[in-house]
């Protein structure tokens, strides 16, 4: 496929963002001082944090295959319930996941090759756009795009929870060419997974670039347009003018 290309979109984690050593035992733990602190009467923290891994993480399971996100905001809700935790009139939903995606933001960093090409890229006049898989509600994914300093740079994010389905369904990534108002063959799709971003790319009828950092096989049968080791490389992709 040889077409000038009219927009990229990227993946966000292990593509543009470095997530880093995420604990999420101890973002948990954070989130029961804080409600603490605000004089929410708790259960007992480990109990808790047991039922919130077996639900959560049967959820993440069950999405691979569903394409249905987990989402933690969800599973937040089912354990105040489930203990009779009652936060009226001492925090809110939005406080308590504020505190916790903090906690687990505050390890990730931006790769070093991300800034200069996406500066290169948006200068040329592409529209940049992201699409992104995450467990996260999507206003912490835009605290958290603010907070890395990469908001500047994007028209626009999708998250796969806030909308029906995740990558590799082609309903989000029709979804960002609707946005973009161009026929999906016209955009380049940058990924570091070669089943979520490139075989779901594709499917949708984009051109798949497949960023592989830590030279790695790809599985059979999946075969990207291109495949790059750093950003940088993407400014060399025929197709591109900048």
């Amino acid at each position: 496929m040889n077409l000038t290309i009219k927009a990229v979109i990227f993946d966000w984690a292990w593509t543009l963002v470095d997530l880093g050593d995420e604990d999420d035992r101890r973002a948990f733990s954070g989130m029961f001082e804080f409600l603490r602190q605000k004089g929410v009467i708790l259960p007992e923290h480990d109990d808790c944090y047991r039922v919130y891994r077996a639900i959560f993480y049967q959820l993440i399971g069950e999405s691979k295959q569903t394409h249905r996100e987990a989402c933690f905001d969800s599973v937040l809700k089912f354990l105040l319930l489930n203990y009779s935790i009652d936060i009226s009139g001492k925090t809110t939903m939005e406080e308590i996941l504020r505190n916790y995606y903090q906690n687990i933001y505050s390890t990730r960093t931006v790769f070093p090759d991300v800034m200069p090409a996406l500066h290169r890229l948006q200068s040329s006049g592409l529209p940049l756009a992201i699409i992104s898989n995450t467990t996260n509600p999507p206003f912490m994914k835009d605290y958290e795009r603010e907070l890395l300093g990469l908001d500047p740079f994007f028209e626009f994010s999708i998250y796969s929870s806030g909308v029906p389905y995740r990558k590799p369904h082609p309903s989000i990534f029709k979804l960002a060419a609707s946005r973009l108002q161009l026929d999906a063959q016209e955009i380049l799709y940058v990924g570091d997974d070669p089943v979520n971003d490139i075989a779901g790319a594709q499917k949708a009828g984009m051109q798949a670039v497949w960023i592989n950092r830590e030279d790695e096989k790809l599985p059979d049968g999946i075969q990207p347009e291109f495949e790059i080791s750093s950003l940088d490389e993407l400014l060399k992709i025929s197709g591109i003018k900048v």
